[in-house]
């Protein structure tokens, strides 16, 4: 039995050189895994860096990982929260982390950031950093939105300042202009001067859109020596679609709620020596009553108290009610450049009208003047980006935006037309 086991053994190893040309290879062992590419980790402020703004943030710069924890704390160890400005990519990358809350003056922080690499490994870098005095130079800042509010579809996010933020210091003010809408509709930021800048995306705001803004601005240098005062923060909701369209050719104003025509309203508008402006506005205030004092202005003088007024311009010009030119309402032009109208329908128009609601004014001999009001909407959308003092996404740079003339989307262009089968030729019958 065993002599058999060996010639079948033998055999079947004749089988096997047959088969296989040449002597038989031995089989490749496998080769080593590549180690993975170093995970490396930088943090700024470098440490010891004294004399920083109170609005100092972190800087994070990630190759092979990413940014797996931050932690901030004060002096005494009380821990500050913060957020990415922009979330890292799986692979890394470099971005900033900011607090939520401004930093306080004269006071040293210790941060700590850990990483992790793509194959588990860890990586932990501590930087610590002290922040300024208090500054004796204050730009002032204001936030034209408050929180509960309810506001126009087209109500620009505006930040003013009380004196001139220089050139070469708005990049770094608006990166710490905070928007959030829900559902979300990015917008740009545009300078309409060194006062005041705004925040408005492509098309309207949609009805029932909640705004969320965080003006960071405590401690950031504004230029000249001088810093922000304070953060302001505030909560709006975008009430329903309320659109004015005010025609000096017919001396009518239109309302449209929810793009639907609700109400067509005599009007009379500014006369010949001082003429309204047209151009896309924003209603900027509403006061159930309010004086007008022109003593000391051009083609003025005159001191009368008004009801139901809702500011246009800074300029002075107002939607408000005029009984005293009911006659001359859809007839004729004789305000101090005002929309004049009846009382019932001024009443009417307060009570359904919301700060921030678009109007159009159309047909008048004086163009509005960018800047003399909340203009955010009266240029077409190239245009409003080129205010930008960042660079403007790009899906963003190629958005259409509204057409600021009528207030609405302009159609799409008209799709390709199918091309045609072509017809063959007759053939001769036989």
């Amino acid at each position: 039995m065993r002599r058999f086991l060996v010639v079948t053994v033998a055999t079947v190893g004749l089988a096997l050189t047959a088969c296989t040309p040449g002597r038989p290879e031995e089989a490749a062992a496998p080769a080593p895994e590549a180690a993975p590419p170093p995970l490396t980790l930088a943090v700024t402020p470098a440490a010891g860096t004294a004399d920083l703004p109170v609005s100092t943030e972190l800087g994070l710069t990630v190759a092979h990982g990413r940014v797996t924890d931050v932690s901030l704390v004060d002096g005494g160890g009380g821990a500050i929260a913060g957020m990415l400005r922009d979330p890292l990519p799986a692979d890394g990358g470099a971005t900033t982390w900011i607090p939520v809350v401004p930093l306080a003056y004269g006071a040293a922080y210790t941060a700590t950031v850990t990483a992790e690499g793509d194959k588990g490994q860890k990586l932990t870098q501590t930087t610590t950093f002290t922040t300024m005095g208090r500054p004796g130079r204050v730009t002032g800042t204001g936030l034209y939105l408050f929180d509960g509010e309810t506001v126009g579809v087209a109500m620009p996010v505006v930040i003013e300042f009380d004196r001139e933020v220089a050139d070469e210091a708005r990049a770094d003010v608006q990166k710490r202009l905070f928007v959030e809408t829900n559902p979300p509709q990015p917008g740009v930021w545009h300078w309409a001067s060194g006062r005041q800048v705004w925040y408005r995306a492509p098309d309207y705001w949609q009805p029932g859109t909640t705004i969320t803004v965080r003006a960071a601005l405590d401690g950031v240098p504004m230029g000249g020596g001088s810093y922000g005062d304070t953060d302001r923060t505030a909560t709006a909701v975008v009430g329903n679609k309320v659109f004015l369209d005010v025609d000096n050719g017919t001396k009518q104003m239109q309302v449209f709620i929810d793009n639907q025509l609700a109400r067509t309203i005599p009007v009379s508008l500014g006369k010949p020596s001082t003429p309204s402006s047209s151009g896309a506005m924003v209603l900027m205030t509403k006061e159930p009553t309010r004086t007008f004092d022109t003593r000391g202005e051009p083609n003025g003088g005159y001191v009368v108290d008004v009801n139901w007024a809702m500011r246009l311009t800074w300029g002075g010009e107002f939607i408000h009610a005029a009984p005293w030119s009911v006659g001359d309402q859809g007839v004729r032009n004789v305000s101090h450049g005002c929309v004049n109208m009846a009382n019932g329908p001024s009443e009417w128009l307060f009570d359904t009208a919301h700060i921030g609601d678009p109007i159009i004014v159309r047909g008048t001999d004086v163009p509005l003047e960018n800047g003399n009001g909340w203009t955010a909407w009266n240029q077409t959308w190239a245009e409003y980006i080129q205010g930008s003092a960042l660079p403007v996404p790009p899906a963003l740079a190629h958005a259409v935006g509204i057409d600021p003339l009528t207030g609405t989307m302009p159609p799409p262009p008209p799709a390709p037309a199918a091309a045609e089968t072509p017809v063959p030729a007759a053939q001769p019958t036989r």
